[in-house]
């Protein structure tokens, strides 16, 4: 019987003369190009041209980089990157033996691989605020009409992001003895002895996906789409709910603090997500036109 899965893969693809690209970028890459082409067709369906299609992704790749570094940053780790605030903006590591670019001595390019899926909600939040009063302000659509449809988005970007960290071999679970528990031999030792642990990434993963096709399932309904507000709440207590849900299996994350009632960081991150899902909810199925 199959007690463990050995998980030694690769990172990352060497495209030409020693350049490369990490399987958890690639994926970020996929989860913006897939999310095009689904606003693409909402757009379509929706009757808004395809020319607010370019700004709306240059929008949210500029909210969700910026949101997401800054949440690691203020939220996981602001202990280590006040004595390293190079590291906390550029997607560089100091390394004393290395030459970035050839010509700066003492660090190395790795990439922004400290990310966080709140601080990257906050920043998609304020970014689509934006958009809507720049872009969209001649359509007269809402700001939550424009926050329903990247919703469904940031579900499906959310499941391709934890495959990258799945081959990362980042956010483990804790030990556990199941047949199809994972043991990652590429783990970090900040997670502790190399032991089966629960594929929590693969765990999320899939829960995304389902909550993309249950959103999915929602937008196609004409009566429910117009209900503005309520995909949104759907997925903010869906998706955070998940989220802390699934926190209890996790080693713990960077500085990431363990408090009251035993919950982490991402776990109190988590609470007020699901509170601000239910209030939208609630306002959504009272008022046909919410925050319009």
């Amino acid at each position: 019987m199959l007690k463990y899965i050995n998980w030694d893969p690769i990172t990352k693809f060497v495209l030409w003369n020693g350049i490369s690209i990490h399987i958890y970028s690639l994926m970020f890459v996929v989860s913006f190009l897939v999310g095009w082409y689904v606003m693409k067709y909402i757009y379509r369906i929706d009757n808004i041209h395809h020319k607010y299609l370019d700004p709306l992704l240059i929008y949210t790749v500029l909210g969700t980089i910026l949101g997401a570094r800054l949440g690691q940053v203020f939220f996981y780790d602001f202990s280590y990157f006040s004595d390293h605030w190079i590291e906390a903006l550029l997607p560089v590591r100091e390394n004393p033996s290395s030459l970035l670019l050839g010509m700066i001595k003492g660090y190395e390019f790795i990439g922004y691989r400290g990310l966080s899926s709140h601080g990257a909600t906050i920043g998609i939040i304020l970014s689509s605020f934006f958009y809507n009063k720049k872009i969209l302000k001649n359509k007269k659509k809402s700001f939550f009409w424009i926050c329903d449809r990247l919703c469904i988005v940031a579900s499906l970007a959310a499941f391709f992001i934890r495959i990258g960290n799945f081959f990362n071999s980042e956010i483990v679970g804790k030990a556990c003895d199941f047949p199809w528990s994972v043991k990652f031999v590429q783990m970090d030792t900040a997670y502790g002895d190399l032991v089966p642990r629960h594929p929590a990434q693969i765990y999320e993963a899939i829960s995304y996906l389902l909550i993309f096709l249950f959103l999915w399932f929602l937008y196609r309904k004409k009566n429910i789409r117009d209900l503005v507000g309520y995909i949104s709440g759907i997925f903010f207590i869906f998706l955070w709910s998940v989220r802390f849900l699934l926190e209890f299996i996790k080693e713990p994350q960077g500085n990431e603090i363990i408090s009251l009632f035993f919950l982490n960081t991402g776990q109190w991150l988590s609470i007020p997500c699901v509170i601000f899902g239910i209030i939208i909810l609630s306002f959504s199925r009272k008022r046909k036109y919410f925050f319009s």
